[in-house]
Formats: C-alpha cells, sequence, structure tokens
C-alpha cells in the first residue's frame, strides 16, 4: 500500500493525476484477489516521488538567498 508521507515533496498536477491513476489501478486490481501482485503499480509510484524529490532538491539548490 503507498502512504504518501507529509515529507514528500509537493507533486505537480500531472504527477498527481498519473499517482491517482496509479492508485485507482491498484485498487482495481485488489477486487481481483489478495493474491494479486501490485508491486510494478507500486514502482511506477516510488519513480514519480523520487523524481519529485530530485526536483525539489535542485530547486532549493538553485534557489537565491534571500536579502533581508
Amino acid at each position: 500500500m503507498i502512504h504518501l508521507h507529509p515529507d514528500d515533496p509537493p507533486l505537480t498536477v500531472r504527477e498527481t493525476a498519473r499517482v491517482t491513476a496509479l492508485v485507482a489501478r491498484m485498487a482495481k486490481r485488489s477486487i481481483a484477489g489478495e493474491d494479486v501482485d501490485l508491486s510494478d503499480l507500486q514502482n511506477q509510484v516510488d519513480r514519480i516521488l523520487d523524481k519529485a524529490r530530485d526536483r525539489q532538491q535542485q530547486n532549493n539548490q538553485n534557489a537565491k538567498p534571500k536579502r533581508r
């Protein structure tokens, strides 16, 4: 099961839509039974979150320091 932690990076609209679609596919597969493999869909969600983390880290590094 996917648990999005509050510390996860913000997702773009496209990433949010993709994760939502993948979760819906997981739910649909779960209806088929408990022994259905969901790992491929979970790996796709993990990749989306990893890319979002990388983007957030890159944005933080490129951010200009604020003047007071």
